[in-house]
């Protein structure tokens, strides 16, 4: 009996792909046809890699392997959550953390601090230290119970992992190649399918279809448990709502309603006719007409004296030259070079300063 039917498939819109400008090459093989610019996924392959997956899982969980169920996607995330918990599996249904399954140890130390967070409160701890402290505390719980509470118990690294989109869980296919897990995934058009073990072509972006083959996968890993397989239970995509039957319009009958009460209730109301008024002529008052006066407004006649400002007459003063001291020869070598430089000076004669005794004495003669 095949694990899935192809009318689930189909209801579940697992055979719808991305558009025809967003695909890879290599998932060729696995495509039917396109419409509409959408390509369409041939559900006989997917229903033949689902079988082949479904065996391969199969056989690493009844060899005591573990499978860790990785969706952080909005569409899979409560799929890959819900069938973790039912198979008793692990699950990240967050951000992925770099190093959850290449530095595990590290992972564990954050798993350890969780549950220490845990029993904290229910030793009673949490009462005896300050309420600031307590929220902190807290705050730090709940986010390592966001990013780690789907692996709190895990002990060592899984023998499989199963991912929806492999173009989103990138970090954790590298992760998964580098210490030889097997990968498990839903590949879509527009993905690789080199980067997974085990593919399942179908639509990665329709929640229906993911937790189709979320459940399928999980039927795996409880049939090899030794459970019971559950049934698929949910409404397909293409069912209609149930019509309500309507009761036949009728036409409003007015004739056969009773209106005496309302009448009764209610007394007729009459427009009150018009009053008549007298007729009174009217008296034409004549009319007055009043003269205006206009002002003429006045110029005033500013005379405007010009004031001459009398020029005064300055007195020039003529300078006359000092008369040139004649000094005889015997005077000039009895004087100092001060008083030669200073009689040079008098004189007019440049460059006096620079000169010796002896060249101011020829210069002054």
């Amino acid at each position: 009996m095949a694990v899935v039917s192809m009318k689930q498939l189909l209801e579940s819109g697992v055979h719808f792909g991305h558009a025809t400008r967003r695909w890879n090459p290599k998932m060729a093989p696995y495509i039917f046809t396109s419409r509409n610019g959408i390509y369409i996924i041939d559900l006989k392959k997917t229903a033949e890699e689902i079988e082949k997956a479904y065996q391969a899982l199969f056989n690493i969980v009844q060899d005591g392997g573990k499978v860790l169920f990785i969706g952080t996607k909005k569409q899979a995330q409560e799929a890959v959550k819900v069938e973790a918990i039912r198979t008793g599996q692990y699950y990240v249904d967050q951000r992925w953390l770099g190093g959850t399954l290449t530095n595990f140890k590290t992972i564990r130390r954050r798993i350890k601090r969780l549950h220490d967070l845990y029993k904290m409160e229910t030793d009673g701890i949490f009462e005896k230290l300050p309420k600031k402290e307590v929220q902190q505390l807290k705050h730090e719980r709940e986010r390592l119970e966001k990013f780690l509470g789907g692996i709190k118990d895990m002990k060592k690294v899984p023998e499989a992992i199963f991912i929806v989109d492999p173009r989103k869980e990138r970090n954790a296919i590298l992760e998964a190649r580098k210490l030889g897990i097997a990968v498990f995934g839903i590949v879509d058009t527009n993905c690789d399918p080199d980067d997974v073990d085990h593919i399942i072509p179908a639509n990665d972006d329709a929640i229906r279809a993911v937790k189709l083959i979320a459940w399928v996968m999980g039927n795996a890993v409880i049939e090899a448990q030794g459970g019971v397989v559950e049934k698929f239970e949910d409404e397909p995509i293409t069912s209609a709502p149930p019509k309500r039957d309507r009761p036949a319009y009728k036409p409003r009958d007015n004739s056969s309603r009773d209106n005496s009460s309302r009448d009764n209730a209610r007394p007729a109301y009459h427009k009150p006719a018009p009053a008549t008024e007298p007729v009174v002529a009217k008296v034409v008052e004549p009319k007055v007409v009043e003269e205006k006066v206009v002002a003429k407004p006045v110029e005033e006649k500013v005379v405007v004296k010009e004031v001459v400002a009398e020029k005064k007459v300055e007195a020039k003063v003529e300078v006359k030259p000092a008369a040139v001291e004649t000094v005889s020869d015997s005077d000039l070598e009895a004087k100092t070079v001060a008083e030669l430089r200073l009689l040079a000076k008098e004189r007019g004669i440049t460059g006096y300063s620079a000169l010796k005794k002896a060249d101011l004495i020829d210069v002054l003669k």
